[in-house]
């Protein structure tokens, strides 16, 4: 029986956002992948359905009672009905809260995967992909944790071009930002782009190639973003002046934001680089793409 998961932060590499709809929602279309680093979680016996935060990050959701994993948990077992040994999620919280990186949602479903594997439950993959979708826009797409073209409210996912192997840093300047203060400054602006999915091929060859083509996509909140939070700007620019990286921009609604490099040694030496100048962030040295193994 598994009894540990792995949670991977989510990366918007492009993410277009529309005008919002009658119904207040925002379409969107994203080329999502995962990183190598991330939350863990593990089960443990307990009296009662509970989860427990620890790490690095853990005292940015002290007072959350009612956090994504716990939602989660509650809504799998709903769904799979009949009485349940209860079990207790210890949640080590390794990435930044209200990041961009999609942490909530990467670990309920990571919760998702590990509940029904120990306990055995009979719900099926299309099932936990439903209670993933229900609890936001991220969820459907942070269950499988895979690359994906993410469409609609983020719950049309097709799959990803064929991506090489990016080897890639990331960076926060240490400020929270809120998605919902985000949506709000991009309406106010009214620069909604076009959702319909660029043109791009079967596969690329290079993450130079990857990089370049990454160049005509955009991050629609990353202006209203860096509004809010101007450190999210001097990220971008300590990030854009190094001449080891190919590309960078914000993910998602921020504040992290990535940086791709050519390979292994230029992404290392960046990392050692930007955590010796600039201790006060928090910076990850990773790959992306995915999916990642459990252990």
């Amino acid at each position: 029986m598994r009894l540990t998961a792995f949670a991977p932060a989510k990366i918007n590499l492009f993410l277009h956002v529309g005008a919002p709809g009658g119904d207040g929602y925002h379409p969107l279309c994203s080329l999502m992948v995962f990183a190598d680093v991330g939350d863990r979680l593990a089960l443990h016996d307990a009296d009662v359905l509970s989860v427990r935060v620890h790490g690095a990050f853990a005292a940015d959701l002290a007072g959350e009672g009612d956090n994504l994993v716990l939602r989660a948990a509650r809504a799998l077992l709903a769904r799979a009905r009949g009485p349940q040994p209860p079990v207790g999620i210890l949640l080590d919280k390794a990435l930044p809260v209200a990041a961009g990186l999609g942490g909530g949602s990467s670990d309920a479903g990571a919760a998702l995967r590990l509940l029904r594997d120990a306990l055995g439950l009979p719900v099926d993959e299309a099932g936990l992909e439903e209670v993933a979708a229900s609890l936001g826009a991220d969820g459907a797409a942070c269950f499988h944790a895979a690359p994906v073209l993410a469409e609609g409210r983020g719950e049309r996912l097709s799959p990803a071009p064929g991506l090489p192997p990016i080897e890639a840093v990331l960076v926060n300047p240490g400020v929270q930002v809120s998605t919902p203060d985000v949506y709000r400054a991009l309406d106010a602006s009214a620069a909604f782009g076009d959702v319909a999915p660029p043109p791009m091929p079967p596969a690329f060859e290079s993450v130079e190639e990857l990089a370049a083509w990454l160049g005509f996509t955009r991050n629609d909140l990353e202006a209203p973003a860096i509004a809010l939070a101007p450190a999210i700007g001097d990220v971008l620019a300590v990030l854009c002046a190094e001449p080891q990286v190919l590309f960078a921009r914000m993910s998602g609604s921020g504040a992290t934001c990535f940086a791709i490099c050519p390979g292994d040694l230029e992404a290392s030496a960046l990392a050692e680089q930007l955590g010796a100048l600039r201790p006060d962030w928090w910076v990850a040295r990773c790959r992306l793409g995915g999916p990642w193994p459990e252990a």
